[in-house]
């Protein structure tokens, strides 16, 4: 666990800082702290997903993860990066859930194939993780976790140089999902940005973006909860309706495969 170096009256003054900040975020996509460093949130991720690996067993279903593979190449490459620098694992697990962490590790659950019946489809949930890493939402996330954390655990943490906090915090702010993923949810507006970027990228990368919507009605006619890598989206209709509203731009990135 690194060490952070941001000291208890500098995060005390962050704290004060975030309420006004709050108040006036706007579109913004978090409270536009950096309390983190990208090397920490890299070991963090790094971490975070060896824990998994050590709690979660890797499918036994040989298509589920070679598909996984090679859509997440196709999406890394449209992102113009390289895929050999990328680990990708479906993991066992009924959630409809899917995370990429900093340190360029990419994860989907077993459970999400039960709604993205086509290649397309699991695109267009894998291209949004994507998006949330590159559009840097895992570090706010993790500084406004640290900001606003009402406990005195985080600032205990900070004076004992204990460093960022537990493994349930790390893995809650950075989105691994299966079992404290929805203690922290993303922000409606990173949501809407990730959507966007996921979007235009599997778009560029040959796959139909009209299969994110398809992907929606799957899970309506399903008469799914949403699952957990969305939870703080509306409904459903009201998902369907956002994501008509970015087609026309998406459509026009869309490079036929």
């Amino acid at each position: 666990m690194p060490t952070m170096t941001v000291r208890p009256l500098c995060l005390a003054a962050a704290l004060a800082g975030s309420l006004a900040l709050a108040g006036c975020a706007g579109n913004s996509t978090g409270l536009g702290l950096n309390l983190v460093s990208q090397e920490q949130l890299v070991e963090l991720g790094q971490q975070d997903w060896q824990r998994l690996i050590q709690s979660t067993p890797a499918t036994a279903n040989a298509s589920y993860q070679r598909r996984a593979e090679q859509i997440s190449a196709r999406l890394l490459r449209a992102a113009s990066l390289d895929p050999a620098g990328w680990e990708v694992r479906v993991f066992q697990g009924q959630e409809a859930n899917a995370f990429a962490l900093p340190g360029q590790k990419i994860g989907v659950y077993e459970g999400l194939f039960k709604y993205a019946k086509t290649d397309a489809q699991l695109a267009a949930v894998i291209g949004h993780e994507i998006a949330h890493n590159l559009e840097g939402h895992a570090a706010e996330r993790v500084s406004t976790q640290m900001a606003t954390d009402a406990g005195t655990s985080i600032l205990g943490a900070v004076a004992g140089a204990s460093g960022v906090g537990g493994s349930e915090m790390i893995a809650a702010a950075l989105g691994t999902g299966a079992q404290y993923g929805l203690l922290l949810p993303y922000s409606r507006n990173q949501e809407l940005a990730a959507d966007r970027a996921g979007l235009l990228m599997m778009a560029r990368a040959g796959y139909d973006p009209q299969a994110a919507i398809e992907l929606w009605q799957n899970m309506k006619q399903a008469g799914s909860e949403q699952p957990t890598f969305m939870s703080t989206h509306p409904g459903t209709a009201d998902r369907i309706a956002a994501l008509q509203k970015l087609m026309p731009e998406a459509k026009a990135a869309y490079k036929p495969g």
